[in-house]
């Protein structure tokens, strides 16, 4: 008997449960006039996965172990806040840019500001 199909936030047909680790490719530091900038490449299986914690937590710590620097709680919120909106709102966008200058905000405000508070994405 087969399950029912379940269509992923992307919209890739994939069952989100399908997408197996490692969510993110690789992560590159980049120097801009508004400051440093991480780039987060994820994987197709980052851009399928579950909005689940679990997945996300599991991503998040993907990141940091190629990059320990980007553990504050800054980055982490703009992370979650690509993991939840950017995979849905731009689910074809090259990286997910995380900025350690940007203040840190409640939630709401970091998805009215599409994850970029303190300023346009750079």
């Amino acid at each position: 008997m087969s399950s029912p199909a379940v269509s992923s936030p992307a919209g890739t047909g994939s069952a989100p449960e399908d997408a197996p680790p490692p969510y993110i490719g690789k992560v590159v530091w980049v120097s801009l006039p508004s400051g440093r900038s991480l780039q987060v490449h994820p994987t197709p299986s980052g851009r399928r996965a579950t909005s689940g914690a679990a997945a996300e937590d599991a991503a998040w710590a993907e990141v940091v172990r190629m990059a320990p620097d980007a553990e504050t709680p800054g980055m982490r919120a703009q992370f979650d806040c690509h993991w939840e909106l950017a995979r849905v709102a731009e689910p074809a966008k090259t990286s997910w840019n995380l900025e350690p200058w940007r203040p840190v905000v409640p939630g709401r405000t970091l998805y009215e500001t599409r994850c970029n508070p303190g300023g346009p994405e750079v």
